[in-house]
């Protein structure tokens, strides 16, 4: 492999959070990001309340992580709220369970011990399996949630008897900016882009949501299915994206940010 493996390639990048760290990436691999930032995320106080008022008066036995920014949030939260000892102390106290690698790190940076970890690709389905063995019936289980309600996972734990309260820390919406999404649209119908990159499910549904309203969703499908390489960081995005009607090209086998451009360069490489 080339050190320039996107090498004059424009690659769209969907990201928010880290759009900054990812344009760096692309543009080591010698390619050129075109951000179009699709998710915005807004604090749900009365949430971050439940955590904090809960966690620290030791309400709950097992608490649940699907989301290292979901984390981040809630403990920068009870920090500034003054109650950042109390919430420490009452998850050190409690089971913690995390989803994947960054919640993982997140507790762990805090001191917090996790009993229950993940496997890959860290979905729905390996959280459960993770929790098979653990005693759910009438514990109090708090179960934090990412930019939207996880209802599978929620229903499966009210089934097995938990006592459950859900947090979510955030809400996702569209960006208060859309222009960015609308040109990136616009360039990848007119065949102007080489990849676009997917790294969480909600961008898929926030990119086709602007491109209805632009009159513009089939012929960007159609482009996505066609000229166009389709990255997604793991099989949640992809399910996203054959939901809308676009197969995904590139599936990297570890779900981060680096795999998933270093398969894309990989992609090219292998088909020019």
């Amino acid at each position: 492999m080339s050190d320039q493996p996107l090498a004059r390639k424009r690659i769209a990048l969907l990201e928010s959070r880290s759009s900054q760290d990812i344009a760096t990436l692309v543009k080591r691999l010698g390619g050129i990001p075109v951000a179009a930032p699709a998710v915005r995320e807004v604090p749900r106080d009365e949430d971050v309340s439940a955590f904090v008022g809960g966690v620290a008066a030791r309400r709950f036995e097992l608490g649940i992580f699907q989301t290292g920014a979901g984390a981040s949030s809630l403990l920068r939260q009870a920090e500034e709220r003054g109650a950042f000892a109390e919430v420490l102390e009452g998850l050190r106290r409690m089971t913690i369970a995390c989803r994947g690698p960054k919640p993982l790190s997140v507790m762990r940076k805090s001191g917090v011990p996790v009993a229950i970890t993940t496997e890959k690709p860290h979905t729905t389905r390996e959280l459960l399996a993770a929790l098979g063995s653990t005693e759910l019936r009438d514990r109090g289980v708090l179960l934090v949630h990412y930019g939207e309600r996880n209802t599978a996972m929620a229903e499966a734990l009210i089934e097995r008897g938990a006592r459950l309260t859900e947090v979510c820390p955030y809400a996702w919406t569209l960006p208060e900016d859309r222009a960015p999404l609308e040109s990136v649209i616009r360039d990848g119908v007119a065949g102007t882009l080489d990849a676009m990159l997917f790294t969480n499910q909600v961008q898929c549904r926030h990119l086709f949501e602007v491109a209805r309203g632009m009159n513009l969703a089939e012929p960007l499908a159609a482009r996505l299915n066609s000229d166009i390489v389709v990255g997604a960081v793991g099989p949640v995005v992809a399910d996203a994206l054959r939901a809308a009607g676009v197969t995904p090209d590139v599936l990297p086998a570890s779900p981060t940010m680096v795999s998933l451009i270093t398969a894309v360069g990989d992609y090219f490489e292998l088909t020019q």
